[in-house]
Parts: structure tokens; C-alpha cells; sequence
């Protein structure tokens, strides 16, 4: 693989290869734009995220199937008006505008008018100030035609009602979120490009060094981009989230890895009059460790394939896309562009043969002495810090309600909002529980069943919904006293699922019990998230391990580099929620985000790692442990720590996104990235290499 790459870039730092790999990546981004479709053009707003076999799926096709009428996805329309009363008259005829309009993909509208009173009155809130009105649309819509459709309701209600529309359910979010992250996107790749140019401009002092790597980015983006949009008109799903997260990712990859390269060039520079020379030796230096580093990222986005729940599944094609085209890039386009500027990409600052490599006195060289003459005290005192962080996972709490990730004045939040004041907590999200019998059940033994499972913990009510015509197969309403996605109620509901089968002998029936519904669906979601946490992290970390083996040809430097990244990640996690909850009033956490950051944190950290430890490797070969460790502190350090704070600013720029989640997400990737840069890599493996390496004259003394 060494010798494959050393090929590779031995021809790019030619002046014929630099033109030859230009022009092909140049003519690849052209035909690409031409010929092939966006990613955003087969944008989805959500997924299925849980796996067939899980009960609430299993439950929720049972319910389809038995009751077809109720198949769809649903709108819930929350009215309400100006003077305090929602009037029932103006209700039922706007919902007859609805129903006589033939809005696309509308299945069933609520015949409000034809209704019994005390049906009707089930329809509002004790005070008649809010109304609760459902719609259900053709599950076949996807998210751009169903807000379509919403648009066209929501200009019947102005035109027929003077009453306030929100519309919230899975289609209200649907709609809303797609609107969202259209705008969200533009702000997210402009953020990313100023916060990248103007830390690069302020570090450097350089405006090509700024230019560079962004333009190399553009490529990259663009040509990736087309390449999902191809794979998306194939049939693969993209989510809006998904690629946010992709964008961050490649960004900040390939910023990160061009600075490796630039740093390494700038040091040839000084031993060689020819920029094709000093490109030759210094990707001899860094193209491996950098090929390295991608792979790395692009092992642990593959990964992801053996989730079961959906969102990180569909992570994996969407990240491996972009690191492939990333790491091509980096060890072709990157280098290319660097032998093409020359010394005028350090303009003003430019390097010439003979200047010093590194100053005694900056930074790096006296932390790099502090820590080869001190390293216990180095090893102790960032090992306090990071155990102290890391003790603040063990009181996180975790948020299941999807709705409050979302911003406070999106239309279908609002609703959601209303619906919680002003009716009862349960009546949000009802649990439908299935009786699937194999004789029919008379009604008495339906209200047995209905009185015995309303006589669980925290039910509040349980109703008859509806029963098929042979009678086998009866539907409850069933509803919590508490919010449906508190932590509590489903406790409650994973009880009485367990206990299901105690249920049915109880009430002297032969079936089976099935819940389907959003508080079933957490249940089963919370239930697959830890699975595919402990699945994930397994073999992630067995994976990167292996990777490192090959790369240092060591047992006990791959110890050192996972050990310390694994502490740092959980640290970070830590550290990240007391600062989340410190500074923005966020005190419970999405489930998603362990997984999500540590799937980050670990690939990108340990690029870091393998910078430092591939410079030590160079080092050792001609010096002591101590003083390899000083030199490959010193002489990687400016260029880690630079890329540090540019790949943690990269990724706090998903703070700017309207989803609480990646807010959440990007602040902690920062955190971690922030520790990894100046704790982790510049002091503790440091510290670590010369407390536990050995000088080779030691070894073959201790030998003899």
C-alpha cells in the first residue's frame, strides 16, 4: 500500500502529472455538473428508522392490513381563533372546501357536520378554544408533495375561516422540515466556507493558503454531490440530515488534510530549491499518513452498515461517498494545487531553502520539552481533566420527543405545543393496541380486555376503536395519563408489552397483543439505539485498531491511540452536555447523539494520532523516544492544533442548523475535537510514548 501511494504521488509532483491530475479532476467535475442530478434533488425529510421485525412495525402493518381505512400519514390541523371559540359551523365547511378541492394525495377527511354531538365534541378542547382535526394522506406521497398539498390547506382555511391554522403530525413535520432544511443548507455551506477562509486567513496570514484548500473543497463537494444524486436517482435515500452532516464532513476532512500536506510542503521547501522536489518528499511524508487518516474515517462510516436503525444506515453510503472522493482528493487534487501556486502559496510568509524548520521558542517545542522531561505530571494532570469530564455521562438524560429538537416557531411544533395545553397529556400520541384472536370475541370479553389493560400502570383510558367483520381482530384507543414520550410512560408501555400474554389469560382470551404507535415506537427505538451503540462502538474500535496495527507495525502504540481517543470521546460527551446545559439551558439530549458523535469523534481524532505517531515513527528511527517525541510534537503541533480549531469550528457550524440534534451534535463533536487537539495528542500520547517506549539500545541491552 506504501510503495501503491509513494506511486501515486511521485507522478503528481511532476510537472506533467500536476497538469494531467488538474485536468482530469477538472473534466470529472464538469461532466459530473453536465450530465448527473444534485443530491438535494431526491431529498427525503425522514426515514424509516426502525427495522421490520421490531414489534411497533409489526404492530403498525397488522393495523394497516386489518384496518385499511386507517392506513395513510397523517395531518393533525390544530385550529385556533381570535375570540377564544372555535364555531363548528365555519369547521365543517371548510372541511367540505377540503374534501370538494381534490388535494393530491388526500385519503380521508373527517365528516365533521354528520358526526354525533358527542363524537363531535371529542374533536375540541373543555374550553372550544383550540380544535383538533385530522387529515390522512396517501403514504405513497413523499415530503415535496405532501407540502404541496398542506399548502393548498392552508390557503382554503384563510380563504373559509378566520381562524389560526397549525398543522402537525408526521405530515406537518414532514412538510416543515423539508422547508426548514432548504434554507438551513444555504447557511450551512456558507457558514462552513467563511468560518474555514477566515480562520485560515487570521492562522496563516496567507491568502492563497486560505484559497487553496476551499478550492480543492469545491471540487470535492461538487463532484460528490453528483455522484449521490446519481446513486439517489439509483434509488438509495438521502436524507436532509444526512447530508448536512456529509457537508461538515467533507469540508472539514479535506481543509484538514490539506493543511497536513501544505505543513509537510513548506518544510521541504526549506531543504529543496525545486517545488516538484519538495512536493515529492513531503508527500513521501505525509501521503501515507493522510491515505491513513481518510481511511480511517472511511472504516468507520462503512461501519455503519451493520446498524439496524435506519438513520445510521443510511449514514454509511452517503459519509463513504465523501470520503472516498476526499481521500482521492487528498493525495492527487491537494498536492496538484500546491505544486501549482509553488512558494507563492505562503505568500507573504514565503519559505526558502535554508530557513530553520521550527522556532525553539514556540509553543509546540516547549510543550514537546515539557512533556519528554515531565511526563508523569503531564499524564496525571490531563488524566484528572479528562476522568472529571467523563464522570458527567452517568447523570445525561435522554430526550425521545422528536418535536422538541425542532425550533419553537416552526408551524408544526407550535401545534404540537397547543395540542399539549390544551388537552390531555395522552391524547397526543395514543397507543393502538391490536387483539388478534383466533376465534371472534364477543363484545363482553372485548370490554374485559379494554377494563384490564386500562387497569395498567399510568393508562388512562381504553376505548373499543374498531373490530373487523369476522370479529377476530378487535383495535383499542389506548391513552397515558403522562406525556406519551416521557421516559416514564414508556417504561410503563415496554411493562405491559412484556406482560402481554399474562393480559390476555387474565381476561380468559386466546390471541395476541400488539402496540403500535409513537410511544411503542420509542420504546422499540430506544431498544435498537443501544444495540447498535454497542455494536458499533465494538466493532469500530476493533476496526481502527487493526488499522492502526498495519499502519505503525506495533502492538502497543494502537493501545495507546484507541485508549486514549476512547477516553477522550466519552469525556467529551460529558463535558458537552454540563457545557450544553450550562450555557444554552439544554438539559436532556437526543439518544442519537452518543452514537452520532462517537462515530466522529473516533475517526476524526484519531487523525491526529496518527500525524503525531507517524512523525514519531520518522523521528525514532535516528533519535531517543524523548527526543523523537519533542521533535514530532514541535514540528506537528502548529499544523494539528491549526487544523484542530478549524475542524471544531467547522463542526460547531451545525449550531446554525433549526434541528436541536445537530446543535447538539456539532457542539460536542467541537468539544472532543478541541480536547483531541490540545490534550489528547499534544500532551497525553505524547506523555504516554515516553513513559512506555523503549530506546532500541535499551531493548537489545535488556536482551542480552
Amino acid at each position: 500500500m506504501k510503495s501503491a501511494i509513494h506511486y501515486i504521488t511521485d507522478r503528481v509532483a511532476t510537472k506533467k502529472g500536476m497538469w494531467i491530475t488538474l485536468a482530469i479532476w477538472l473534466m470529472m467535475t464538469v461532466l459530473l455538473a453536465g450530465l448527473a442530478p444534485g443530491a438535494r434533488d431526491f431529498q427525503v425529510s425522514g426515514i424509516d428508522s426502525l427495522p421490520d421485525d421490531t414489534q411497533s412495525v409489526i404492530a403498525q402493518k397488522k393495523k394497516d392490513n386489518y384496518f385499511a381505512d386507517n392506513d395513510g400519514i397523517p395531518a393533525l390541523l390544530v385550529f385556533q381563533s381570535e375570540d377564544g371559540k372555535v364555531e363548528q359551523g365555519k369547521l365543517a365547511k371548510f372541511l367540505n372546501n377540503v374534501e370538494q378541492e381534490n388535494i393530491s394525495g388526500l385519503k380521508r377527511v373527517i365528516p365533521l357536520e354528520k358526526l354525533p354531538p358527542e363524537a363531535a365534541e371529542s374533536f375540541f378542547s373543555e374550553d372550544h378554544a383550540t380544535a383538533l382535526i385530522p387529515l390522512t394522506f396517501d403514504s405513497s406521497l413523499d415530503s415535496k408533495e405532501i407540502q404541496h398539498s398542506l399548502e393548498k390547506v392552508y390557503t382554503l382555511a384563510k380563504e373559509a375561516t378566520d381562524f389560526t391554522l397549525y398543522i402537525t403530525g408526521p405530515a406537518g413535520i414532514s412538510a416543515d422540515t423539508l422547508e426548514l432544511f432548504s434554507r438551513a443548507d444555504i447557511v450551512l455551506i456558507l457558514s462552513t466556507v467563511a468560518i474555514i477562509l477566515i480562520l485560515l486567513i487570521v492562522i496563516y496570514r496567507s491568502p492563497l493558503l486560505a484559497l487553496i484548500p476551499l478550492f480543492a473543497a469545491a471540487f470535492v463537494y461538487e463532484i460528490t454531490n453528483q455522484v449521490l444524486g446519481l446513486m439517489g436517482k439509483a434509488g438509495l435515500t438521502l436524507d436532509n440530515q444526512s447530508l448536512s452532516i456529509m457537508s461538515i464532513l467533507l469540508f472539514a476532512s479535506i481543509t484538514d488534510y490539506s493543511l497536513f500536506v501544505l505543513a509537510r510542503f513548506r518544510e521541504e521547501l526549506k531543504e529543496h530549491n525545486s517545488k516538484f522536489d519538495a512536493m515529492k518528499q513531503a508527500m513521501r511524508g505525509s501521503g501515507v499518513p493522510v491515505f491513513f487518516s481518510g481511511g480511517t474515517v472511511l472504516a468507520a462510516m462503512l461501519v455503519l452498515f451493520f446498524a439496524q436503525f435506519g438513520d445510521y444506515r443510511n449514514f454509511a453510503p452517503i459519509f463513504a461517498t465523501a470520503m472516498i472522493v476526499v481521500i482521492l482528493a487528498s493525495i492527487t487534487l491537494v498536492p496538484a494545487l500546491f505544486t501549482l501556486f509553488g512558494r507563492k502559496s505562503f505568500w507573504p510568509r514565503i519559505p526558502h531553502v535554508g530557513d530553520r524548520h521550527v522556532k525553539t521558542n514556540s509553543l509546540w517545542s516547549k510543550v514537546g520539552r515539557f512533556v519528554s522531561r515531565k511526563p508523569i505530571v503531564s499524564v496525571v494532570l490531563v488524566g484528572i481533566i479528562l476522568l472529571v469530564s467523563a464522570s458527567n455521562v452517568l447523570t445525561i438524560d435522554y430526550e425521545f420527543d422528536t418535536m422538541k429538537s425542532f425550533p419553537d416557531d416552526m408551524p408544526s411544533r407550535e401545534g404540537y405545543d397547543i395540542l399539549e395545553k390544551s388537552f390531555e397529556p395522552g391524547d397526543l400520541a395514543p397507543t393502538t393496541v391490536l387483539f388478534e384472536a383466533k376465534d371472534a370475541v364477543p363484545q363482553e370479553e372485548q370490554r374485559e380486555l379494554a377494563h384490564t389493560l386500562s387497569e395498567q400502570p399510568l393508562v388512562n383510558n381504553v376505548q373499543v376503536n374498531g373490530v373487523t367483520d369476522d370479529e377476530k381482530v378487535v383495535s383499542y384507543r389506548m391513552t397515558f395519563a403522562t406525556n406519551p414520550y416521557a421516559v416514564e410512560t414508556m417504561d410503563a408501555l415496554e411493562g405491559i408489552r412484556g406482560n402481554a400474554a399474562k393480559l390476555i389469560d387474565q381476561s380468559k382470551l386466546n390471541g395476541d397483543l400488539y402496540f403500535a404507535g409513537e410511544t411503542a415506537a420509542s420504546v422499540d427505538d430506544r431498544s435498537v439505539n443501544n444495540r447498535d451503540l454497542i455494536v458499533i462502538v465494538s466493532l469500530e474500535t476493533i476496526l481502527i485498531f487493526l488499522l492502526l496495527i498495519l499502519l505503525t507495525r506495533s502492538f502497543k502504540m494502537p493501545i495507546y491511540m484507541m485508549g486514549t481517543i476512547l477516553v477522550s470521546f466519552v469525556a467529551a460527551l460529558g463535558l458537552g452536555t454540563f457545557l450544553m446545559d450550562l450555557f444554552f439551558d439544554i438539559d436532556t439530549i437526543s439518544n442519537r447523539v452518543p452514537l452520532y458523535s462517537f462515530v466522529f469523534l473516533v475517526a476524526l481524532g484519531v487523525d491526529y494520532n496518527i500525524i503525531l505517531i507517524s512523525r514519531f515513527i520518522e523521528e525514532r528511527k535516528k533519535r531517543t523516544v524523548k527526543q523523537a517525541v519533542e521533535v514530532a510534537v514541535a514540528n506537528t503541533g502548529g499544523v494539528i492544533s491549526s487544523a484542530g480549531i478549524i475542524l471544531a469550528s467547522t463542526f460547531a457550524v451545525l449550531m446554525t442548523q433549526p434541528v436541536e440534534l445537530l446543535f447538539v451534535f456539532g457542539f460536542i463533536v467541537a468539544v472532543g475535537i478541541l480536547l483531541d487537539t490540545f490534550l489528547i495528542r499534544g500532551v497525553l500520547l505524547p506523555g504516554l510514548l515516553v513513559l512506555l517506549e523503549k530506546d532500541k539500545d535499551k531493548e537489545r541491552g535488556e536482551e542480552v
